[in-house]
């Protein structure tokens, strides 16, 4: 990207209005100068020069996918809440969301935060996240405060080429690198129990303690992996008590995972609270693999938790919110964001064995701002040597914005959908609603590389099937059940299934059965008893042999030049007027 000088210097009024320092940051880069050139300058008027507050300091990050390299990543427009949740954090999008944390429109932080002006803002504050920016981050908030904790809250080994290709290794070893204290997994189960246990065993042993009290053994209903830790910070005993996505079995392949059970496990979570307690921990914090929904319901009914920690469901929330726990207090409810592009900082002043007060902040990670790692940037640049010439294989252009976040659809799901539909020759297609994926610029080339970041599984192959009407129908009313179940404890996370070809109607209000209608495939009414071709990929159900989805759709990109997405199927929503979930 190359800037003039004048688009450069509004650049620096607008980030200092905003309180973040560029010093050091040059036109034309999507890195700072390299070591030894001008340092940002140190005072708290700064975004990420943040005054020390208490005793005990918990650094987060969560769902990054494997993104070792900065990316762009558009927020959504629709994040719809439904039941009690509706209009209320997390659910706010857009200028909505603006509103509710004042936030002023056009600043690093309202891009940061939402999808307005995306493109705009993108081209003018550059790529998030990347590894060496976040520790480069990392550091200087340690720096600042001694003994803090770093926290990773999963879906960190999947999410891109070259954590497929190395068994996840790359992203272990960086991991360990960036200095990770704790972490709880999700995505990390695909890569199947024997590589968790052997990940844990013996890469982890005695660097980074992995924890989950919610997963089992089938058979004994014994714990699979340590339920908390307890690290001690200025002399504070703080228990870090893992919460692993309690679907996984039914969300990703239960055959990856074939002895171990899952669930949100209530009580058990209390009796670790209560077992942490009694050891001696005087803070508790749960890292989180729920989604905030979850989250929020857990922190409402389990006594003696602190702060819930969140991801999963990849928001983005600058406040965390206050819930009323059992135990008379208040529970602090956090989600910070999700590939790399967000660092949470959470300071508690803790005296007499209890927390008195405490400081919040959620730092965007922009890579403009922060100069890489030296040592970070090396190892990136030996993990990908390897994979370098297939992973820069230009595909086509992007004649369009290309995002993948949003309840419905995103434009780079419209590809895929529009991908398995020509190929396979299909009248419709299925596409899970899966929240990682970065974004592309207009004119930025589409490269394999930037495909497999959407479609990079273990199980990723494509199939074409026969599927009558009403079994369509039943696979929607399905997944719009695990996204907008009233009770967020059936909630599943991620979005609704995209879709090629077919058009319906839906209302996220309505009882399970009786959300979706009107369905149609080329203006016709889809018959309940008719059979249809459908194409579709991310099977659970068993082991399948056949076509990669990453194939399908280079195949269907290198037959064009520029992409651009002519129409996106999103479905007619009802029931949801004048819902702050609902970006214009």
């Amino acid at each position: 990207m190359n800037i003039s000088r004048r688009e450069f210097i509004q650049i620096l009024a607008a980030a200092a209005a905003a309180g973040i320092n560029l010093a050091g940051c040059e036109p034309g880069s999507d890195q700072q100068k390299p070591p030894g050139g001008p340092k940002p300058s140190k005072g708290p008027s700064t975004l990420y020069e943040l005054p020390p507050f208490g005793n005990v300091s918990l650094l987060h990050y969560t769902d990054c996918h494997a993104q070792l390299l900065p990316v762009y990543f558009r927020e959504p427009s629709h994040n719809i809440g439904v039941g009690p949740m509706r209009g209320k954090p997390p659910h706010l999008v857009g200028e909505a969301f603006l509103k509710h944390y004042g936030i002023e429109r056009g600043t690093p932080e309202a891009h940061a935060f939402t999808y307005l002006d995306f493109v705009e803002l993108a081209k003018k504050y550059g790529k998030v996240g990347g590894f060496a920016h976040l520790a480069t981050l990392v550091k200087k908030i340690r720096e600042q405060r001694p003994g803090a904790l770093l926290l990773d809250g999963g879906d960190t080994w999947q999410g891109s080429a070259t954590s497929l290709w190395s068994n996840a290794q790359d992203m272990v070893d960086a991991q360990i690198l960036l200095g990770v204290d704790v972490m709880c997994p999700h995505w990390e189960f695909t890569f199947g129990a024997e590589r968790v246990k052997e990940v844990v065993e013996k890469d982890f042993k005695g660097k980074i303690d992995f924890v989950a009290q919610n997963v089992v053994d089938k058979d004994w209903g014994e714990r699979i992996f340590e339920p908390y830790a307890i690290r001690e910070i200025n002399g504070v005993p703080v228990a870090i008590v893992g919460q692993a996505f309690p679907y996984t079995p039914i969300a990703n392949p239960s055959y990856l995972i074939p002895e171990w059970s899952f669930g949100i496990r209530e009580e058990e979570m209390q009796e670790a609270v209560d077992a942490a307690r009694g050891e001696g921990a005087q803070v508790v914090i749960v890292l989180s693999h729920n989604g905030m929904d979850v989250d929020l319901k857990m922190a409402s009914r389990v006594r003696g938790i602190d702060a819930i920690m969140g991801g999963h469901t990849h928001d983005a929330v600058p406040r965390p919110v206050e819930v009323p726990n059992p135990g008379g207090g208040k529970t602090l409810v956090i989600n910070s964001g999700s590939n790399g592009k967000f660092l949470s900082v959470l300071d508690l002043d803790v005296k007499d064995g209890k927390v008195r007060d405490y400081r919040y902040k959620l730092l965007p990670v922009f890579s403009n701002f922060l100069e890489p790692d030296p040592a970070m940037s090396a190892y990136i640049e030996q993990v990908r040597a390897p994979y370098k010439e297939k992973l820069e294989e230009q595909l086509a252009t992007a004649g369009d914005l290309l995002y993948r976040r949003g309840n419905f659809n995103g434009t780079f799901d419209q590809v895929i959908c529009d991908a398995l539909r020509e190929v396979m020759g299909a009248q419709i297609s299925f596409s899970p609603g899966f929240r990682w994926g970065p974004s592309l610029l207009p004119g930025d080339p589409i490269t394999f590389e930037y495909v497999m970041t959407h479609t990079a599984i273990t199980y990723p192959v494509v199939t074409l099937n026969e599927m009558t009407g009403e079994q369509i129908k039943m696979v929607l009313e399905d997944v719009a059940d695990n996204l907008f179940n009233k009770d967020p404890y059936y909630q599943q996370g991620g979005d609704m299934v995209r879709v090629g070809g077919l058009r319906y109607a839906i209302n996220p209000e309505a009882d399970i059965g009786k959300r979706i209608t009107d369905m149609e495939l080329d203006g016709e009414p889809i018959d309940p008893k008719k059979t249809y071709t459908v194409a579709g990929w991310a099977s659970v159900a068993r082991p399948l042999e056949g076509r990669p989805v990453w194939d399908v759709v280079a195949e269907y990109l290198r037959d064009q030049e520029v992409v651009r997405v002519k129409e996106l199927n999103v479905p007619v929503l009802k029931g949801v007027e004048g819902n702050p979930c609902i970006g214009a």
